[in-house]
């Protein structure tokens, strides 16, 4: 399961900060430098149940309980050993850094080998008006900001990493108004009026980053069953499929889909004709992160040369929610 837990510095050194806005006067830029719904994407949004529960600004489940933050999460391994850069989301004075954390997911070292430090690498902002911003889980050695520091927006902090409570390459952002959380898609917002309150985006983030109950991160044909763990890996080669594969397999990663979601995933041929056309069971529970395929194991002497088109969907009591297409090539590797 994707999860973050509470985030926390250890010291916070204050400098002196710029004249007081009034609440609700700031905007934010889009804190990666990365193209929404192409090569990063939110997985979490801030949690607005206040019980056990779990409701984004929008009432649907795109959280967790007690997320405090936006998770915006990279493709895959790859894309964060290439360096994805953490930037200022408004003018400010840095107030607390930390660098030289591991990388390692908590999967592998547990949660307790970071107590107290979960935000991992990361810094602390504060802006005018009592407004302050959060940046955790940046690479190792990737803080170039130190306390004091006065930024403008769009300012490097540093990397997009793997550092403190996270199992998988992402940024958690959290803005605070006056100590408090603040979502900042919904400042304001009314308790259990869905869509409420006021964006803290500038108009072209926000046209960026519209809400996505369900996102597809991945949509490919394989020689071979994926698994997570290579896609993850962001190694393509080991999923290429040529004409003398043994199997051809469709693949499709998602995040966000929810208990009762009806998933259709297929692949036909270069004659149009279906390949494997697969429709399992609605889904039993909410996935953060899942992934579906299908495939069929070759019986001629090799898969004919030319384009295999995969399609993917998801429905609910018949009505479109999500979908995709997409064409590969196939030819020999001889």
């Amino acid at each position: 399961m994707i999860t973050a837990r509470r985030l926390r510095f250890i010291t916070l050194a204050v400098a002196s900060l710029p004249a007081f806005a009034a609440a609700g006067e700031i905007k934010f830029d889009f804190p990666l430098r990365c193209q929404p719904g192409e090569t990063c994407f939110i997985q979490n949004y801030v949690d607005h149940d206040s019980s056990a529960g779990v409701r984004d600004y929008e009432c649907g489940r795109r959280s967790y309980d007690g997320h405090d933050g936006t998770d915006i999460r990279l493709l895959d391994l790859k894309a964060k050993r290439d360096g994805v850069a953490v930037l200022t989301a408004a003018d400010g004075i840095v107030v607390a850094t930390r660098d030289g954390m591991d990388e390692v997911s908590i999967r592998t070292t547990g949660r307790a080998a970071v107590a107290g430090k979960e935000c991992g690498n990361g810094a602390v902002i504060d802006h005018q008006g009592g407004w302050q911003t959060q940046y955790c889980h940046l690479a190792k050695g990737s803080v170039r900001i130190k306390t004091g520091d006065r930024l403008d927006t769009g300012d490097v902090i540093g990397l997009v990493g793997l550092s403190g409570a996270t199992e998988f390459p992402h940024l958690h952002f959290t803005v605070r108004h006056l100590g408090k959380i603040v979502d900042p898609f919904a400042y304001g917002a009314l308790a259990d009026v869905c869509g409420s309150g006021q964006s803290l985006w500038k108009e072209t983030t926000r046209e960026q980053i519209g809400y996505r109950p369900r996102e597809i991160l991945n949509l490919g044909v394989s020689g071979d069953p994926p698994t997570m763990e290579l896609i993850e890996s962001g190694e393509t080669g080991p999923l290429q499929a040529s004409t003398e594969s043994s199997a051809i397999v469709a693949y499709v990663r998602v995040i966000g889909l929810q208990q009762g979601d009806q998933e259709s995933l297929s692949l036909y041929g270069p004659d149009g004709n279906a390949i494997v056309e697969h429709r399992p069971q609605p889904l039993a529970r909410d996935q953060a992160q899942h992934l579906l395929y299908a495939g069929r194991k070759r019986q001629e002497s090799s898969w004919p040369a030319g384009r295999y088109r995969i399609s993917y969907s998801v429905t609910r009591d018949g009505a479109a929610l999500l979908g995709k297409s997409a064409e590969i090539e196939l030819t020999s590797n001889k």
